[in-house]
């Protein structure tokens, strides 16, 4: 039986950080977690796993070495030119949500695979 867990996350900014990822996930802030350096997310539907953000006092300093992918096209399998219109939908929501554009990755194929951003305090991730 799998285990319930949690994504941990450091922050400067815990409640922006949340705020951000909340909005893009499609997550609610998680009640009765109320704690001035800290802020935590859940799926309202009890699905997912909870993400919960720390402040700690030193900024990002490298790439990161795990990070979140977020699929808006569901599970596979996929139609592709579906995927690529909810991909190019979400990028632009992102953006005015606080995120950064980096870069298109494409398959051999030429199928877009994924976007690469930035969240609020230049974590990455993908839109795929």
């Amino acid at each position: 039986m799998a285990k319930h867990w949690t994504l941990g996350c450091d922050a400067n900014d815990p409640a922006k950080l949340a705020e951000f990822w909340a909005g893009a996930l499609g997550y609610v802030k998680e009640p009765g977690y109320d704690f001035p350096f800290g802020a935590s997310i859940i799926d309202p539907d009890g699905v997912g796993p909870a993400i919960g953000f720390l402040q700690v006092p030193e900024g990002k300093t490298s790439k990161n070495r795990m990070h979140i992918d977020v699929r808006v096209a569901g599970e596979g399998p996929w139609d592709m030119a579906e995927r690529e219109r909810l991909i190019r939908a979400t990028v632009p929501e992102l953006v005015a949500a606080g995120a950064t554009y980096v870069r298109e990755e494409v398959e051999d194929d030429g199928v877009l695979a994924h976007v690469v951003m930035l969240d609020p305090e230049g974590n990455e991730f993908c839109v795929a």
